[in-house]
């Protein structure tokens, strides 16, 4: 019974305070990985992305404009549990999305599935890196398109 009430009394303050402003996508996400060379020259050589700064051999951060992505040497032993299912790269239309596919299979990028149509006029396909950490290139009309701010070079 207690419990209960200490639960009540947390939905009652939260209610209390506003969210406020919406988030404005996702800033950075990170991910750890046995072979941050092979990585980063995939995300740079191959997906486009540029080197924003390198903090040490263990760590680089790389860029598409508004999004980072981080990646870190992994140490610790994989044990096959992924923490991460995928994340998504936006592009700008259907056509560049295809290209897209069309290009990286040309790379010989492992293709999970072919670009498909997920009702809501987004369409979108995977792929792994070669960490194996799913990508998803992605188009969908309510954002894509949209910049926030240049990509550095």
């Amino acid at each position: 019974m207690f419990y209960i009430l200490i639960i009540i009394v947390y939905i009652f303050e939260c209610k209390k305070i506003e969210r406020p402003s919406r988030l404005n996508g996702l800033r950075h996400l990170v991910l750890l990985v046995p072979n941050l060379e092979a990585c980063e020259r995939f995300y740079v050589d191959v997906l486009g992305m540029q080197l924003l700064h390198r903090a040490n051999e263990d760590l680089v951060y790389l860029t598409c404009g508004n999004d980072n992505l981080s990646l870190g040497r992994a140490y610790a032993e994989s044990h096959g549990v992924a923490l991460v299912d995928h994340y998504g790269f936006i592009v700008d239309s259907v056509e560049e999305l295809d290209a897209w596919y069309q290009y990286l299979k040309a790379q010989g990028v492992t293709l999970l599935d072919r670009p498909f149509d997920h009702g809501d006029g987004a369409r979108s396909f995977h792929l792994l890196d070669p960490a194996g950490n799913k990508v998803q290139p992605l188009y969908h009309p309510a954002i894509s398109g949209q910049r926030f701010s240049p990509a550095r070079t």
